[in-house]
């Protein structure tokens, strides 16, 4: 599906109702937290030229305690409202305005590919 047929579905959707799947795996740091992790290079040959052998092949991303938590949240059934409730009720007034901080975090990991939503793998 291409950007724009994507683009089409998530245009008269409200964000709430979208279900976010998560496509990048993830590995626990310090304190609880996560590291959103995915390969430097796609192809395997790439990763033997350019990876010198005391680099890691992998690009990490750290989340703060609310990406984690928001992070974690993503299962596949849950929507996005329902995260925002979960997170209101674990984090209370830290995390205020909920809704816009949470729906402006996943869109950001929808843009870069971290994630996406039930409702567009649905579509294909």
């Amino acid at each position: 599906m291409n950007f724009f047929q994507r683009r089409k579905i998530l245009k008269g959707v409200n964000y709430l109702s979208l279900t976010p799947i998560r496509l990048k795996e993830h590995e626990d740091i310090d304190d609880g937290k996560v590291a959103i992790i995915f390969p430097k290079f796609k192809r395997k040959s790439m990763r033997k030229f350019f990876v010198p052998g005391n680099k890691s092949e992998f690009v990490r991303i750290k989340l703060d305690e609310l990406g984690t938590a928001s992070w974690l949240a993503i299962d596949g059934k849950k929507s996005v409202k329902d995260i925002c409730i979960d997170l209101e009720n674990k984090f209370g007034e830290r995390i205020h305005p909920v809704e816009e901080r949470t729906t402006k975090f996943f869109s950001s990991l929808y843009e870069q590919r971290y994630i996406t939503f039930a409702e567009l793998k649905r579509a294909q």
